[in-house]
């Protein structure tokens, strides 16, 4: 039998209450700048996407930065880029796992979503993100705290050819890092969860 609407709507809305806690479980990161944070919160709307399709893994996507709006320091830039670069993981994977529901489809569909996840995040972060974030701090800035870490690596020329390599070297790599760490956390505990995000009895 399918799901039902009733438990789609309920447990999204369940992995969407999971998720927003995540998200404020965020924590910096070794070798990247202090502004910089990871969190695993698109691991529930990975496994929404999984149980439900795409349209329910965007809704906690969606509803998570929704709620994370009402602690925002980014005035909302930061939420609507994590929530692009969580849609860019959940939809590619997810579709991937709508048509081809084995192990290896949830594998392959976790690889093709954590890298679209971060070739899309340096665009994103080049052309939206980070020249929103100029106008609270200086792209001069920005880059230094890259240079902190590969000091004399990048040089800022007044165009962002500093910052684009930085987000290519730095950024692109971790978020790639970041998508594979909620695809492994999801592998393991997907199928377990399976008979219970589905109404079935556990075999």
């Amino acid at each position: 039998m399918k799901t039902s609407k009733i438990r789609v709507l309920t447990v999204t809305a369940m992995l969407s209450a999971v998720a927003t806690g995540l998200m404020f479980l965020d924590f910096p990161v070794p070798f990247m700048p202090s502004f910089i944070k990871l969190d695993i919160s698109e691991l529930p709307a990975l496994i929404a996407g999984f149980a439900y399709g795409p349209i329910s893994g965007v809704c906690v996507c969606l509803i998570k930065n929704l709620f994370n709006l009402l602690r925002t320091s980014t005035g909302g830039v930061g939420e609507l880029c994590n929530f692009l670069l969580g849609v860019f993981l959940v939809v590619p994977a997810s579709l991937v796992y709508k048509f081809k529901k084995e192990r290896s489809g949830a594998v392959i569909g976790s690889l093709v979503g954590a890298l679209s996840m971060a070739l899309l995040s340096l665009p994103l972060n080049y052309y939206v993100t980070y020249p929103i974030y100029s106008n609270f701090m200086p792209v001069e800035a920005i880059v230094s705290a890259y240079n902190e870490i590969a000091s004399g690596i990048f040089h800022y020329n007044g165009e962002m050819n500093g910052l684009f390599q930085c987000l290519l070297i730095f950024n692109v790599p971790f978020t790639f890092l970041k998508g594979l760490i909620d695809a492994v956390i999801c592998f393991f505990i997907y199928k377990p969860l399976s008979p219970t995000l589905h109404g079935r009895k556990r075999q």
